[in-house]
């Protein structure tokens, strides 16, 4: 089943969609502030299969997407793990013993038909479509081959990243990777019953309907198994919390010259069995955002 995070009328909300349309969770299930609570609950089975022939309560079209999981503990993410994405710098090195970890915050992202925003700071916004993991249970020092265990189902990720920013110091590319709003996560959780997160999934991105990434994970250099058992050792992993797994090759700062974001581009990511994450780029209004008086 798929299931999302959503606002109506300003309220935030989450439901499961089945073949009559959108099942309002919320609404039917107080008990529940949202969906990394049902995770945590372990109960997202118990939904599926209580919510599986539901009637709709909502269509898509009475709601705004909000990120699948809207406030996960953490966002963790996993950069150059296509083999194809590794000779794509041109740099002769190695495929590396271990995987590139770092992290995004929770506002750096927006949920499905929702606007990225391009900021004034930096003319480098770039995609980068990626299969996301989404952790059903705690866990720690987990063993791969029980890795399936601990994950509660899988979404898509557009992990867009300022490339001048990842320059700007020495040894981690937060900066490039936490601008307000420059990502975006969804539509929707498929739970592992409808998609194997294990097996071999593909990712597809476009820009204006143009085909610019395309891998399958039988091209990982760290697959999801490993991943999980590697990222647990040092992390406890909670329910909810997000594991984007790396993007293929074709990102714009790869293209000769750049091909990066503009305003009114449209980028979709694309992972069969899963759907389309859909996102158009609007240049940010910083009267809106900033800058800060506080204190002032």
């Amino acid at each position: 089943m798929k299931f999302l995070s959503f606002t109506r009328n300003g309220r935030p909300g989450f439901g499961a969609l089945n073949s009559h349309g959108l099942v309002d969770l919320g609404a039917r299930h107080p008990e529940f502030a949202d969906l990394r609570q049902v995770l945590r609950d372990q109960q997202l089975q118990a939904l599926a299969a209580t919510h599986a022939d539901t009637p709709a309560d909502l269509q898509l079209d009475d709601i705004e997407f909000l990120p699948t999981i809207p406030n996960p503990e953490k966002i963790i993410c996993i950069g150059v793990n296509y083999a194809n994405r590794n000779a794509e710098y041109k740099d002769g090195s190695n495929e590396p013993d271990y995987p590139s970890v770092f992290m995004r915050a929770r506002d750096s992202l927006v949920g499905h038909l929702q606007d990225i925003q391009d900021p004034p700071e930096s003319e480098q916004l770039d995609y980068e479509g990626e299969i996301v993991l989404v952790i059903g249970r705690p866990g720690r020092r987990i063993a791969a081959e029980h890795a399936h265990e601990y994950v509660a189902g899988t979404t898509i990720m557009n992990e867009g990243s300022v490339r001048d920013y990842l320059r700007h110091s020495k040894f981690n590319v937060t900066q490039g990777k936490n601008f307000t709003h420059s990502g975006s996560l969804g539509p929707w959780l498929v739970s592992p019953d409808e998609l194997d997160p294990f097996g071999e999934l593909q990712v597809i991105t476009r820009v204006n309907g143009e085909e610019r990434q395309n891998d399958v994970t039988g091209n990982l250099m760290f697959p999801f198994r490993y991943l999980i058992s590697y990222l647990s050792t040092f992390y406890l992993l909670q329910p909810g919390d997000i594991i984007a797994t790396g993007t293929p090759n074709g990102a714009g700062a790869r293209f000769d010259p750049p091909r990066y974001l503009k305003p009114q581009d449209r980028v979709e990511v694309e992972v069969p069995g899963i759907g389309i994450l859909s996102n158009a780029v609007v240049m940010e209004d910083i009267e809106a955002t900033g800058p800060s008086h506080a204190g002032a």
